[in-house]
């Protein structure tokens, strides 16, 4: 399929459900936004603004080989990206997350919640992590033309912690995607960062990911 038409599968998979009358929705690569948390006072707006953690930069992405980063506007909500794999873990918290694309069909997206109490955010933590880590099986019963296989690539000392993941999916009509994903935690913060593109786990950035991942919950307070 061409680069330019063609679904990463965990998008496809959203999308998918949308069909079915479900919550998930969204094409690859497109900087969908969720709007059920979007309509707030301009003065309860700003003042979330200055409270918000905050979001990675373009430049602490992992390096692209050919292209630069490009970093959206933190947005309200949860990015289509991420529902698939986490969306039973969402809470009934306030969300922002901000959208990094490239020239390429490499993407990236940040995800951060902030919840009531710092067992709250450690719960949370843990619940996000056990979805990511059933995410491929899910994956592969949702639809059986697609194989899907995941890598636990450990702990990072940061904050409270964080943990990263790996995701590789097959389809049976020869499109193959990688993603890195990774849940941290600072204090009643939770942060998910994730990254995509074409190709497998071999050949995924992790190492690079996981500086990302330590600067994103280095950042959050």
């Amino acid at each position: 399929m061409p680069k330019h038409t063609r679904a990463a599968v965990l998008t496809a998979l959203a999308a998918a459900s949308v069909a079915l009358g479900a919550v998930l929705a969204g094409p690859a690569g497109a900087a969908a936004k969720d709007t059920s948390a979007s309509t707030h006072a301009s003065t309860s707006t700003s003042a979330k603004a200055k409270a918000w953690p905050k979001f990675l930069s373009a430049r602490e992405l992992p390096p692209h080989p050919t292209s630069s980063w490009r970093a959206g506007k933190v947005t309200d909500g949860v990015p289509d990206e991420m529902r698939f794999c986490i969306q039973k873990a969402l809470p009934g918290y306030d969300s922002r997350y901000r959208d990094f694309r490239t020239d390429l069909e490499t993407n990236a997206q940040q995800l951060t919640f902030v919840v009531g109490s710092n067992a709250k955010a450690k719960a949370l933590a843990a619940r996000l992590n056990k979805e990511i880590r059933s995410c491929a099986a899910r994956i592969e019963r949702a639809d059986p033309d697609i194989d899907a296989r995941s890598k636990d690539y450990g702990k990072l000392a940061v904050e409270e912690g964080a943990h990263v993941h790996g995701l590789q999916t097959n389809a049976s009509w020869g499109a193959m995607d990688v993603h890195l994903l990774s849940v941290g935690r600072d204090g009643r913060a939770v942060t998910v960062v994730i990254w995509g593109q074409m190709g497998d786990l071999a050949h995924a950035p992790v190492k690079a990911f996981k500086k990302t991942t330590t600067t994103a919950v280095d950042k959050l307070y």
